[in-house]
């Protein structure tokens, strides 16, 4: 069974897996139903850490997604080895989250990237002890940062998923 015969692979991390993460994953999911592309791939979320495994996600983050059509069921959980393995794409919020990631699992470092990599670089800054507001403007660096990578799969792949040009 070759690579074409299963789907893409994306995990998204974050230090905890109560905020940030989660909200790239539900962007992403949104996305990819908009773009008629779920059957394409597997997304999931994880934390560098272990503080918040087994909780719901920040309720900020619930109120973000839910608004912005983009919530889906989540329960904290940490980044494990067969994580490292098994995904195609690891997608980070921060370079701590990047040193991290790389110092437990070296094996993954061509998989790892931070997540605004390909809207030039930078951070996607860390909503945990900031309001709703924080929430909903790091939402929006996600959600660019989200619909930049996927772009840029479907032009490496050479395929065209209905790609949205329009703002959020």
């Amino acid at each position: 069974m070759g690579d074409m015969d299963r789907p893409i692979r994306v995990l998204f991390v974050c230090m905890g897996n109560i905020c940030r993460s989660p909200m790239a994953e539900g962007a992403f999911r949104k996305l990819i139903r908009e773009r008629g592309l779920e059957a394409r791939f597997e997304v999931d979320s994880a934390g560098t850490g272990a503080w918040h495994a087994g909780e719901p996600m920040d309720p900020r983050a619930r109120r973000v997604l839910e608004r912005e059509g983009a919530y889906f069921p989540h329960v904290a959980r940490q980044m494990t080895r067969e994580d490292a393995q098994r995904y195609d794409h690891i997608l980070v919020m921060d370079r701590e989250n990047l040193a991290e990631v790389l110092r437990r699992f070296p094996e993954a470092r061509d998989k790892v990237r931070l997540l605004l990599d390909h809207l030039g670089g930078g951070e996607v800054p860390d909503p945990y002890y900031g309001d709703l507001q924080d929430c909903l403007e790091a939402y929006w660096t996600i959600e660019a940062g989200v619909r930049a990578f996927l772009d840029h799969l479907l032009e490496r792949d050479g395929s065209q998923g209905t790609s949205a040009s329009g703002g959020a």
